[in-house]
């Protein structure tokens, strides 16, 4: 049985963080930590995934080298500057973990490194370097908070959440902290994800479990269609839980991965619902589908059509949106054997059959649209297979925000 617990990104043992403010950006608030650390008391197997933007900030090839051996200590990240696409960007980048290092009594090596922010502009490493024998004097057990807000751009909430359940009699817990909330339609994970886990597990099998995760939770999440520089989920396991070592694809490291597709799960859905001005969760759920794959396909092009996303800001059930983003999704199916329906907390109503419209209630309607989940299913009656995708609402508040983003 798999139990939410508190605790975040140090609910596993042996895991400290911190998150303070160093001021990165010019003329940020005092109040906005921008610098996070998140360090363990035991060396952890470590893996990760990673933006398939063929434009990659420096924070990625810094970590794709120092995880090279599968392991590692740490993570150092900032806000208010993606490091990406800006002069000194990868020995600014190196800085960072040796700063860290220095802080912490570790190596440079031992640190994964990640930032996020405005891209193109040189990052304020005098500012780090200040900060990081701070941020590494407050390291403690309760420090997923400070950590999780370290992280947040236009995020307008924290995202933490942490897991335990039973392995051979041993508690094993999981915990993360993520933030995302634009340029968010990731080919890896999402914007930045940090997991830890106490878990006892070999680097192979920790990477294949993130690798199976991430495809069914982060990689199907879409708020806006633009795949980020810096997309970055990283993996820490220590373990201090003591269970016996998950070396092969047994039953012990299918309990680890249903618990880790667990808190990956969640904070997907909550990047999704805290889209940049967003003001609702849009969840398409395709079933009867040929394979899990044309599912995928289907729901993604749905919850990504901007017209769809636009449609369920006004609350309007206009499900002819949703064929059209199935029919341009390249994915196979037989438009005269779908099903429309719109549900949530306050009901479902069938607007579609075999591919024809119905007559509907439109004030049910727009009671069951107003929700702050909203869930597109569809059924293409063609066979067994299902996907979950999730998405946001289109605002006026989107455009705002990314008006003027760098400036």
């Amino acid at each position: 049985m798999i139990k939410e617990i508190s605790g975040g990104v140090c609910a596993a043992q042996g895991f400290k963080a911190a998150g303070i403010h160093c001021g990165v950006k010019e003329g940020s608030s005092p109040s906005k930590n921008d610098l996070a650390l998140i360090l363990s008391d035991k060396e952890c197997t470590a893996a990760g995934v990673y933006t398939m933007n063929r434009v990659k900030a420096a924070p990625i090839y810094v970590t794709m080298d120092h995880l090279e051996d599968g392991t590692a200590w740490g993570v150092v990240a900032n806000s208010g500057n993606a490091n990406a696409c800006c002069p000194m960007s990868h020995e600014n980048a190196e800085a960072m973990c040796l700063f860290a290092a220095k802080a912490t009594g570790r190596e440079a090596g031992d640190f994964v490194v990640c930032s996020t922010g405005v891209i193109g502009q040189t990052i304020n490493i005098q500012a780090i370097q200040t900060g990081l024998p701070k941020a590494a004097a407050a390291l403690s057990a309760d420090g997923s908070d400070g950590a999780a807000t370290a992280i947040m751009t236009t995020d307008t909430v924290k995202k933490e959440f942490a897991v335990s359940f039973e392995l051979g009699g041993k508690t094993v817990k999981i915990g993360a902290i993520a933030k995302g909330s634009g340029m968010i339609h990731p080919n890896m994970g999402t914007m930045l994800a940090f997991v830890t886990t106490d878990c006892a597990i070999t680097t192979e099998m920790l990477s294949e479990a993130l690798h199976e995760v991430t495809s069914v939770t982060f990689n199907r999440v879409t708020v806006d269609g633009d795949t980020s520089t810096n997309d970055t989920c990283v993996v820490l396991a220590n373990g201090m839980a003591g269970n016996e070592l998950i070396e092969w694809k047994d039953d012990s490291y299918e309990a680890f991965k249903a618990a880790l597709d667990c808190v990956c799960r969640h904070l997907a859905r909550a990047i999704a619902g805290d889209g940049e001005g967003a003001s609702r969760l849009v969840t398409c759920r395709m079933t009867g589908a040929r394979s899990e794959e044309s599912a995928e396909r289907l729901a993604k092009a749905v919850v990504g059509s901007a017209l769809v996303k636009a449609a369920m800001f006004g609350a309007d059930a206009n499900w002819g949106r949703v064929l059209c983003a199935m029919g341009y999704s390249k994915a196979p199916f037989r438009p005269e054997h779908v099903d429309v329906s719109f549900e949530s907390a306050a009901g479902s109503i069938l607007v579609c059959k075999q591919g024809d419209g119905l007559a509907f209630d439109e004030e049910l309607a727009k009671k069951v649209l107003t929700e702050k989940e909203v869930i597109i299913a569809v059924d293409l009656h063609e066979g067994d297979d299902s996907a979950e995708c999730w998405g946001c609402d289109l605002t006026y508040d989107y455009v705002k925000i990314n008006g003027d983003y760098r400036t």
